[in-house]
């Protein structure tokens, strides 16, 4: 699964006892051979549905690590590209990885997705592979953030793979590896917050609705189907409303 020049077990582990953040510093330079980074696939993929949707002008990678995110925005966005992220190293190989006289210009922004440094300045926000990152109670502020800074009518795309059943391997590799997180994260601090099984379609729905999005899903075809006909991954595309959130259901 990693590149023979990608993170030791050693590295590894000293990333694992860090903070989010100081792990992603160690982290950055090796990041992109390792399997953390987005397939390919999967942003070719997003890359082809947006464009079918867009151009689009302005354009946000929440969260965008070293930047795989901003090269699907590069395809749909006209103007201008911006990757914020609080890891100053991930933020570190991003830049280095763009020309800087390439168009659109990208620029690089050290921030807090619970917190975000903008205005409502882009017609597309765009957000991959982040979201174990947050705890469920944390969604609510995320995306009311995003929508902060959306243009009225923009929109908010993000992948959503189908969660594996009980008989397959994948199913048990992820639950133990949260469970190795959390009582990781029982025994030591600063906490390390990274699961894999905390992001459910219906929650993410209602969330986004609640923060006054419309939601709309489709499937990702060229990411395949299950054996029951499902699509083995959907583009969540999330469109700001002109109106006020709507209130969360009790």
């Amino acid at each position: 699964m990693f590149s023979p020049h990608g993170p030791t077990v050693r590295e590894l582990a000293v990333q694992a006892l860090s903070s989010v953040e100081r792990g992603y510093d160690l982290l950055a330079p090796k990041f992109d051979l390792t399997p953390f980074r987005t397939p390919d696939a999967v942003l070719d993929a997003v890359a082809e549905a947006l464009a079918a949707r867009g151009p689009f002008d302005r354009g946000l990678d929440l969260c965008c690590g070293t930047g795989a995110g901003a090269d699907v925005l590069r395809t749909v966005c006209r103007e201008s590209v911006t990757g914020v992220d609080f890891s100053a190293g991930m933020l570190a190989v991003g830049r280095n990885q763009v020309p800087a006289d390439a168009p659109p210009r990208v620029d690089w922004v050290r921030g807090d997705a619970r917190a975000l440094p903008f205005g409502a300045a882009f017609d597309l926000v765009v957000s991959f592979g982040a979201f174990g990152h947050f705890v469920p109670g944390e969604l609510p502020g995320l995306f009311a953030q995003v929508h902060s800074v959306l243009r009225p009518g923009g929109r908010f795309a993000f992948p959503i793979g189908a969660p594996p059943g009980p008989a397959s391997p994948w199913y048990w590799a992820l639950f133990g590896f949260d469970a190795a997180m959390r009582v990781r994260n029982a025994l030591w601090r600063p906490p390390f917050v990274m699961y894999y099984r905390t992001f459910r379609f219906a929650d993410v729905r209602r969330e986004l609705t609640c923060a006054g999005f419309t939601v709309e899903h489709q499937a990702l075809e060229g990411l395949g189907r299950r054996p029951d006909g499902s699509p083995r991954c959907r583009l969540i595309v999330a469109t700001r409303e002109s109106g006020v959130p709507r209130p969360r259901p009790a």
